[in-house]
């Protein structure tokens, strides 16, 4: 079974909901919903696209995608472990086999959308683990606390993050993760910081890297270009050319693209990581271009973890994701 860590609506206005109802939400748009419920997943992603997110931006068509799939996964949940923090305790369900509920609202928050809302009935709610002891937010290791956590409405805990979320809940010696090699240099990390009196931020978008990360995305397509063009060599060179007026252009575009994916890797949905020594180098955020030979132009721009790009290279970009996501399972 799946395990999941889930906000449930923007500002997370769902959850006193799903909490009294015993149950985990997404919503959706009234006309979104209606052509998901017709299961027209093309005519979805179409108007997913044209409509706005919360950032004033237009999706691009991976992340239109990705809210169709988000309500399939909710609405046939039956056996997976659902994971949600309030910022004080660490929340823990499991969906059960009665069929979701729709919910018709006004959103009490931001845009106030007409929404209809799947509630997929599980578990009472639990904020102790199977041995009864309290789940705590700031008793969790800083590592625990970046991995239960989620800039996007729901994120699939996957391997080793998988296994530690299950192995929290159960109450189980959590020593085998906390003694590797980065989740020692995690807590090495945040105790300095806290130490010389900086801002500690885990569990969450490192927002102090944010900016200098899409700098060097921007400089780095720039540069790139400009040693790809004009270059004689012994085959055919790709042109590569940045359809930006200035790098400051290109930089917040790529903010905007960071936002839209919900600080998630476009094809793995993995967390991007933005300054050096707050997790794993190869999870470093890195622009992509979605058909290599085409140019750093918008709509074929996209941002991924640094190994994905470095595999991905020159492959079609379907065909790359096709495979990527046979071995995620």
């Amino acid at each position: 079974m799946a395990v999941y860590v889930a906000l449930f609506g923007e500002d997370n206005y769902e959850w006193p909901d799903c909490l009294r109802r015993s149950t985990v939400a997404t919503p959706n748009e009234v006309g979104d919903y209606a052509l998901w419920l017709a299961g027209d997943r093309e005519g979805y992603i179409a108007r997913r696209m044209k409509q706005l997110t919360v950032a004033g931006k237009q999706p691009p068509r991976a992340v239109a995608s990705r809210w169709f799939d988000l309500k399939t996964i909710v609405s046939q949940s039956i056996g997976d472990t659902w994971i949600h923090s309030d910022g004080v305790r660490l929340w823990w369900t499991r969906t059960n086999e009665e069929p979701p509920e729709y919910v018709e609202k006004v959103e009490p928050v931001g845009r106030k959308r007409h929404v209809m809302i799947c509630h997929k009935p599980c578990e009472p709610w639990r904020s102790t683990n199977l041995k009864g002891a309290g789940l705590f937010w700031d008793a969790l290791h800083p590592k625990a606390r970046d991995i239960l956590t989620t800039p996007a409405t729901i994120r699939e805990l996957k391997g080793p993050n998988g296994a530690y979320a299950m192995a929290l809940i159960r109450g189980d010696d959590l020593s085998p993760w906390h003694g590797l090699p980065d989740w020692q240099a995690k807590a090495a990390n945040t105790l300095a910081k806290a130490q010389a009196g900086k801002s500690v931020k885990t569990g969450g978008i490192v927002y102090d890297g944010f900016s200098k990360a899409a700098y060097r995305m921007a400089m780095t397509a720039f540069e790139t270009a400009a040693q790809a063009n004009g270059q004689i060599v012994p085959k055919t060179m790709k042109l590569k050319d940045v359809c930006f007026p200035s790098t400051q252009a290109l930089e917040a575009h790529v903010k905007d693209l960071c936002t839209m994916q919900e600080h998630l890797c476009a094809i793995t949905q993995l967390p991007l990581v933005y300054v050096d020594s707050d997790g794993d180098p190869e999870m470093f955020a890195s622009l992509d271009r979605i058909d290599s030979s085409g140019h750093y132009a918008k709509g074929n721009l996209q941002v991924v973890c640094r190994f994905i790009n470095r595999w991905k290279g020159a492959s079609e970009d379907a065909e790359f994701r096709r495979l990527v996501g046979m071995l995620m399972g």
